[in-house]
């Protein structure tokens, strides 16, 4: 049985975030990948490595996702940068026009090396139009605060308050990251499942951001989801494959390393045939 998985997100040419990231982590967790490009986003090492953002035209992007979406039996999505109200309101009529079991959103209002206000013209039409449609939303540290209302996370409390915030927006679930930004020696996640909440921790791998880690679990997630995982189980197996992509991280040219996904050796089912020889 083959289980699919969609991404709807930005191209980084480095292949350190974004689509070519989802598509890595699909396959790496055993689930064929589909996607949808909304923007093409390349750094640009003559000025400081700062980002050059292009939108897909509205009409593409609907082009695209009619053509994935008649092609397979998809009901798990994960969705990523969108980054311009009109590629918004695309994406959110494509994703109206099926029913859907899991909507991953990844609410992406900055990229890693942007100023926190740089793309907070997209926060109204994310809150409008997409948040209402998720089933999952990962926000990281900004991300948390600029959606809940809260001025900073310090404590797993703040962080378990937050995700609680954001699920009156719309997600049945919420993990939010703490992330480099959260105080203390731990990374610590947290997700409110609509009932409590749960904290995931392991000690911090350095204190530097790592491109790609975000886009990374939001992916396994989904992934986990399409073959039919119970999300604490699915979170479980995202921050596992998170924290070795980056304690294996790949380093480059750029200012910043990036998650290695190929690190994360899946768990193989019970009573599964590893090897045989006669």
């Amino acid at each position: 049985m083959v289980n699919f998985a969609y991404t709807v997100a930005g191209s980084e040419a480095t292949g350190g975030a974004g689509f070519q990231v989802d598509l890595k982590t699909f396959q790496q967790l055993g689930v064929y990948g589909m996607g949808t490009l909304t923007c093409i986003v390349s750094f640009d090492p003559n000025n400081n490595w700062g980002h050059r953002f292009v939108p897909v035209d509205p009409q593409v992007i609907a082009d695209q996702m009619e053509a994935a979406l008649t092609a397979q039996d998809v009901d798990t999505v994960k969705i990523g940068m969108l980054g311009h109200p009109d590629t918004i309101a695309a994406v959110a009529k494509g994703l109206r026009s099926q029913a859907w079991e899991n909507v991953v959103l990844d609410p992406v209002l900055i990229c890693k090396g942007q100023e926190p206000g740089a793309a907070l013209d997209t926060d109204n039409a994310l809150r409008e139009q997409i948040l209402p449609l998720a089933t999952v939303a990962t926000p990281n540290y900004f991300e948390a605060c600029t959606l809940s209302g809260m001025e900073k996370l310090e404590t797993v409390q703040d962080l378990a308050e937050a995700a609680e915030r954001i699920s009156k927006l719309g997600p049945k679930y919420v993990l939010v990251k703490g992330g480099i930004d959260f105080p203390g020696e731990e990374a610590v996640d947290v997700l409110w499942d609509g009932e409590a909440a749960t904290a995931y921790s392991t000690p911090k791998i350095g204190q530097h951001r790592v491109s790609g880690a975000g886009c990374t679990l939001a992916a396994a997630i989904t992934a986990e989801l399409a073959k039919g995982a119970e999300i604490h189980d699915a979170v479980r197996v995202a921050k596992d494959m998170v924290t070795e992509g980056i304690r294996a991280r790949v380093s480059a040219h750029t200012p910043f390393d990036t998650v290695w996904q190929g690190a994360y050796v899946p768990e193989k089912p019970a009573g599964s045939v590893i090897s045989a020889s006669k």
